[in-house]
C-alpha cells in the first residue's frame, strides 16, 4: 500500500498574505477596544492614537507567541494599560480640558450630562494605577480577577485601589456637588 502523497508545500506569498489578512482582522475587531481605553486614560485623542499603533505594532511582533482568541484580548488590554501608564509617565503628560476633548464612543449611563462630565474630570485627576483599576472596572467591565490578570498585580491590590479610587471619587464629587443625601 503505497502512502498518500502530501499535500504540496503552501506558497511562501500565500501564506504571508494569509497572516496579514488574520492581523488586519484582529486589528478590525478590537481597535476600539484599545483606543477606548486609551482615550479614557489619556484624555487626548492624539495620544490615544499612538498609544493604540504602538499596541498594534507590538501585537504585530508578539501574535506568533500570544495565540488567538481571549488570550489576544487579554494580551492587548494588558499592553494598552502599561502603555497608557508609560506614556503619562514619560511624558510628564498634561491632561487636556475636557470641554477641548471629543467624547469617547461609548455612551454615558446617567441621564445628568453635567454629572457624568464632572465624574470623567474626577476620574481623570486619579493616580495612574488607580485611574487604570476603574477604567478597566467600568469601561471594560471586568471583574477584579481579570483586572488583577491584566496589570500583573493581586486581586487583593486590585480591590484594595479599586476601594480606595471609589472612596476618593466620592470624597471629590461631594466637595464639587455637595452631599446630596
Amino acid at each position: 500500500m503505497m502512502p498518500e502523497p502530501a499535500d504540496p508545500p503552501q506558497d511562501a506569498a500565500e501564506h504571508e498574505q494569509r497572516d496579514v489578512l488574520a492581523f488586519e482582522d484582529l486589528v478590525r475587531r478590537h481597535q476600539r477596544m484599545v483606543f477606548s481605553m486609551a482615550l479614557h486614560f489619556l484624555r487626548d485623542p492624539s495620544a490615544a492614537e499612538e498609544v493604540a499603533q504602538d499596541v498594534f505594532l507590538r501585537l504585530h511582533r508578539h501574535l506568533e507567541r500570544i495565540g488567538s482568541g481571549e488570550g489576544v484580548v487579554f494580551w492587548l488590554r494588558r499592553v494598552t494599560s502599561n502603555r497608557c501608564i508609560d506614556y503619562a509617565r514619560q511624558r510628564r503628560f498634561r491632561l487636556l480640558s475636557l470641554d477641548s476633548t471629543p467624547e469617547p464612543a461609548v455612551e454615558p449611563h446617567s441621564r445628568d450630562p453635567l454629572l457624568s462630565r464632572r465624574l470623567r474630570q474626577l476620574v481623570t485627576s486619579l493616580p495612574s494605577k488607580s485611574r487604570m483599576v476603574v477604567i478597566l472596572r467600568y469601561q471594560e467591565d471586568l471583574m477584579p480577577e481579570e483586572i488583577a490578570r491584566v496589570l500583573d498585580t493581586p486581586v487583593a491590590s486590585v480591590k484594595s485601589q479599586l476601594h480606595r479610587a471609589l472612596k476618593m471619587l466620592r470624597e471629590k464629587m461631594i466637595r464639587v456637588v455637595g452631599d446630596r443625601t
